[in-house]
This record gives C-alpha cells, sequence and structure tokens, in this order.
C-alpha cells in the first residue's frame, strides 16, 4: 500500500542510496517490507550554518498494516493511489496555428498531440541549434539579429536563462510538466527537487527532442516565419498573414509570442483586440563571485556535494509603496545580453546544467506603477521600457555594451573595488545614476542596504551591478475569458507570459496546457 514519509535527513557527505535503510530504521520495520521507494521531493536546511542538512520527503509501499501507525508518527501518511486515464482520442478536421515556440507554444503543443490533434507552429526565430549560433555572434561581436535571439526562437525566452522549473501553482499539470521534460531528456530529479533547474544547456536538447516527438506526430514547425496580420470576419479570426505574402487558414490560434513581441502588440491594438497595461519590473543585475554567495549560505566558501547557493530576498519602503527584490538568480551563471531591438541593451542571467561558473548573478528590481507608464493606451509600458533600454546603449557607448558599476560606489560607500563581470558582449565602467528613473534607483540603494543586513557580505567591493534589466514581464495584457478565449475575438486563445498570464517557464507550460485542453474540450462536443 502506499505512503509518505517526510522528513528524512542526510548530511551532503552522506549517499542517498541510504534512504532505504534509514526509512526502515525511523520505522522498526525489516529494510525487506519497503518496496518502490522513491524521492518526492529534496530540499536543502540550510539554517544552523555549516552544519547543512538535505531534507527528503519519500514515498514507498509497506504492508497495510502499517496505516495502524497513522496518527501515531507525524511524518507519515497515507498517499492515495492515483491512476492517470490516457486523454481520449479526438478526430477533427479544425485547423489549430501556434504562435510561438516558447514553453506556452510548446506544451500547447505536446498536448493536442495527446490528444491525437495537429497544429501548426509559427516561430518567428530559428530552431534551436541555430539559434544558438545566432546568438552567440551577438555576444561574442554585437550583431544582433532582431528576429532570432535571447527573446525569440524555438524555446523562447527561457531557451537562454537558468532554466528554472519552481513554480508557485499547486496546479496538478505541474507534475505532468516535469514529468514531460524528465521523459524528453532532462535531469530525472527535477521531478522532486525542492528547485529544480534544467540548465541552458540541458534545455537546448530538451527542446530539440521535444519537436522530433511533434513532427513524429504530425504537427508542423514554420521557423523564420512570422506572423504580421490576423483576418477576423464576423468577431473571428479565420486567418493568420505571414511575412505579409502568406496566408493560412485556422479555426483557433493560441497566441504564444512571448513579453517581448512588441510588434504584435502593436499589431493587436491595431487590430482592437482588447488589451490592459499591465504593471512590471525593472532594475539591475547584480553579480557577486559563487563562494561568496556559498559562505553567506551555507558557512563556508566550498561546501562538497551541495549546489551553487542562491539567495531570494525583499525589500519595502511603507512610505512610498515601492519594494525592491531579487529575481531570477542564477546561481553558478553568468551575465548575457538579451536585447531583440537595435539600440537598446537589456541584460539576463543565464546558467548551465552543472551552475559551475565562478559567479553568481540576480536582477534586483523595483516595482514600476501603470502611472509610471509614458502616457496613455495599452502599450504605454513598452513605450517606458524602450526609452530605458535606450539609454542603457547610449550609456554603454554602443555595441551593446552595457553600463556597469561597482556596488560600493552605486551605494556612494567607502572603499575602491573593480568592475569585474562575466557580462557579454562587454560593460562600460559608468555611474548608473541616470540610467533608470530615480524611483527605481533610490529604491534599489535603499533596498541593497537592507539586503546586506539580511545577507551579511552581500554589500561588498567584489559586486558589480550592470543595467538594465527590463524585460521582467510582460507590460500588457491580453484579455480573455475562463475558458481562455479572447474576451473580443472568437478563436483567439492569449497564452503565457506574453499574454500577461504567467512568469517563468513552469506557469507558462501549464497556462498553454490548460488553454489546448480547453480547445479539445469544444471538439468533442
Amino acid at each position: 500500500m502506499p505512503f509518505i514519509y517526510r522528513n528524512l535527513f542526510l548530511t551532503p557527505l552522506e549517499r542517498e542510496e541510504t534512504l532505504p535503510a534509514l526509512l526502515a530504521a525511523k520505522l522498526s520495520v525489516p529494510l525487506t517490507s519497503l518496496h518502490d521507494v522513491r524521492i518526492m521531493r529534496k530540499g536543502i536546511d540550510a539554517r544552523k550554518k555549516p552544519q547543512i542538512k538535505l531534507v527528503y520527503t519519500l514515498s514507498f509501499s509497506a504492508d497495510d498494516a502499517l496505516r495502524t501507525r497513522l496518527g501515531s508518527d507525524s511524518s507519515l501518511e497515507w498517499q492515495d493511489e492515483k491512476t492517470v486515464s490516457p486523454l481520449a482520442r479526438i478526430q477533427s478536421l479544425k485547423r489549430i496555428v501556434i504562435v510561438g515556440s516558447g514553453p506556452a507554444g510548446i506544451f500547447a503543443a505536446l498536448r493536442l498531440a495527446e490528444y491525437g490533434l495537429t497544429a501548426t507552429i509559427i516561430e518567428r526565430g530559428e530552431p534551436v541549434e541555430q539559434r544558438a549560433l545566432t546568438v552567440q555572434r551577438f555576444w561574442k561581436e554585437g550583431i544582433l539579429d532582431s528576429e532570432s535571439n535571447v527573446q525569440f526562437g524555438e524555446g523562447g525566452a527561457g531557451t537562454f536563462s537558468d532554466g528554472k522549473l519552481t513554480c508557485r501553482s499547486k496546479d496538478p499539470l505541474v507534475s505532468w510538466v516535469l514529468d514531460q521534460l524528465a521523459l524528453f531528456g532532462a535531469q530525472p530529479e527535477v521531478r522532486y527537487q525542492a528547485k529544480p533547474h534544467i540548465g541552458t544547456d540541458r534545455l537546448r536538447t530538451v527542446i530539440s527532442v521535444i519537436r522530433r516527438n511533434l513532427l513524429d506526430k504530425g504537427l508542423t514547425f514554420r521557423f523564420g516565419t512570422r506572423m504580421t496580420d490576423m483576418k477576423i470576419k464576423d468577431g473571428r479570426v479565420e486567418a493568420v498573414i505571414l511575412n505579409d505574402v502568406e496566408e493560412i487558414a485556422c479555426d483557433y490560434l493560441i497566441l504564444a509570442g512571448g513579453h517581448s513581441a512588441r510588434d504584435t502588440f502593436e499589431l493587436l491594438e491595431r487590430l482592437n483586440v482588447p488589451l490592459q497595461r499591465k504593471p512590471f519590473a525593472m532594475g539591475l543585475r547584480v553579480e557577486h563571485p559563487q563562494e561568496l554567495i556559498n559562505m553567506i549560505q551555507y558557512g563556508s566558501r566550498k561546501q562538497p556535494n551541495l549546489p551553487a547557493a542562491d539567495y531570494a530576498v525583499t525589500w519595502n519602503n511603507s512610505s512610498s509603496g515601492r519594494s525592491a527584490y531579487s529575481f531570477c538568480m542564477c546561481p553558478g551563471g553568468v551575465v548575457v545580453g538579451g536585447a531583440s531591438e537595435e539600440g537598446g541593451v537589456v541584460t539576463n542571467g543565464m546558467s548551465g546544467q552543472l551552475r559551475n561558473s565562478p559567479y553568481a548573478n540576480s536582477a534586483l528590481v523595483v516595482n514600476v506603477r501603470e502611472t509610471d507608464f509614458d502616457g496613455p493606451g495599452p502599450l504605454a509600458g513598452i513605450r517606458l521600457q524602450r526609452r530605458w533600454e535606450q539609454r542603457a546603449f547610449e550609456l554603454g557607448g554602443g555595441g551593446f555594451l552595457a553600463p556597469a558599476q561597482n556596488l560600493l560606489a552605486f551605494l556612494k560607500l567607502p572603499g575602491k573595488g573593480a568592475v569585474n563581470t562575466s557580462y557579454r558582449p562587454g560593460i562600460c565602467e559608468t555611474e548608473l545614476n541616470s540610467v533608470l528613473p530615480s524611483y527605481i534607483i533610490d529604491t534599489l540603494r535603499e533596498g541593497i542596504v537592507d539586503f546586506g543586513r539580511k545577507l551579511r557580505g552581500f554589500v561588498t567591493a567584489e559586486a558589480t551591478l550592470i543595467g538594465i534589466e527590463s524585460r521582467t514581464s510582460s507590460p500588457v495584457r491580453i484579455l480573455r475569458d475562463s475558458s481562455y478565449e479572447s474576451i473580443g475575438v472568437k478563436g483567439l486563445y492569449p497564452a503565457g507570459e506574453g499574454a500577461g498570464y504567467a512568469g517563468g517557464i513552469m506557469s507558462s507550460a501549464v497556462d498553454g496546457i490548460r488553454i489546448s485542453d480547453s480547445i479539445a474540450g469544444q471538439l468533442k462536443i
């Protein structure tokens, strides 16, 4: 019978192979009476540094007699057996088009394939293998391809990030997403880690395997193809226009273009698709030596068998209502250029599966309100982003060099530190006072001082700030109803982070799945 046991501890030097024996000892039963022992969750308890503990939750099967212990051992729980039935196959001649092959688009496609449905996937950028080469050229030479870059191309913006798979949602589809990622080549432990991540290098391989799987199931990919218009008749989408010349009829359009598809937002506004401006955040990216973050979090610069340490901090100014907080923290990673438009600098953080860079980086951002936006209209937040990205480009001196400053100098504290960073294509050392609005700069300064009180050693001459972090989330929401359909255009399904309904790989993937489920539900009728 199925059980769960929580709060089993190992030291970093102990092997996970000993967990079944440890569980048997905790239950005072023979090891041979436990079957199918599996890790359900693995976390780190670093509250008593440097005595770090690994914390496990296990699932296992045992004789039904163990149920008599329930209630007397608070760590032991009964686990209801769950059976997952395959999705009912659907036969339909309805034409489905997916615009965008980021997490929302890819997982919408995977879900449609589970139903036996097909779709055409439109992607303005390149397949991930060619896209990686194009992005490397940008980082090395400062040559930007505005159609295929860190923001656009197969896999979406998350392809050149840390590949974080954390998600606050308790939606059962989260487990389905993790299972699919593991099936297509992600590390098996992503299913149970408290803070799972793939890493940008492993994620690229996973994405290419998913593509081959979808092709085998009859779905079609169109790379280097941009949706430039939509045909709407009697309030319903009936076709998409590609690259200004080609028309493809569709009955259902899943729009998963990502948070940086600014031309798509402009198209939607022109077509009177209901849009809404949406708050977001902007700031700078900070970079520390990873060993320093390890010391802060673990109590030593190097901890065997422990991952590179991360952190999460937040601070609120009760007077202004502004908050400063860390975002997209990348342990053992690098800072990279994430521009998608000429004349603008955008930073992003990225790390590989091993997280073995000597640097740790994180965005430090401040909330931007709708009242801060540049004028009226649903696209005012985009105008604000663009204006400050162009300002960063100007301060960087061109060539997509990023303005950067030592952390102590930014805080106007004594002590001269070097400006060391992994940022590519490169930096220009300068004061960051005018790289962002004053309400962001002032809030960051106050917030960083508070972060230094929470994380002793965070405020140091060894840290560098790089500007700017502007693409934290979409500044636009494409309005939709409870069935995920646009409230103004039938057959149009805004999806994922770009539509304003998700934040990150996991929630975007779940959103795409929910939309496919909604469409499949209509086709069953």
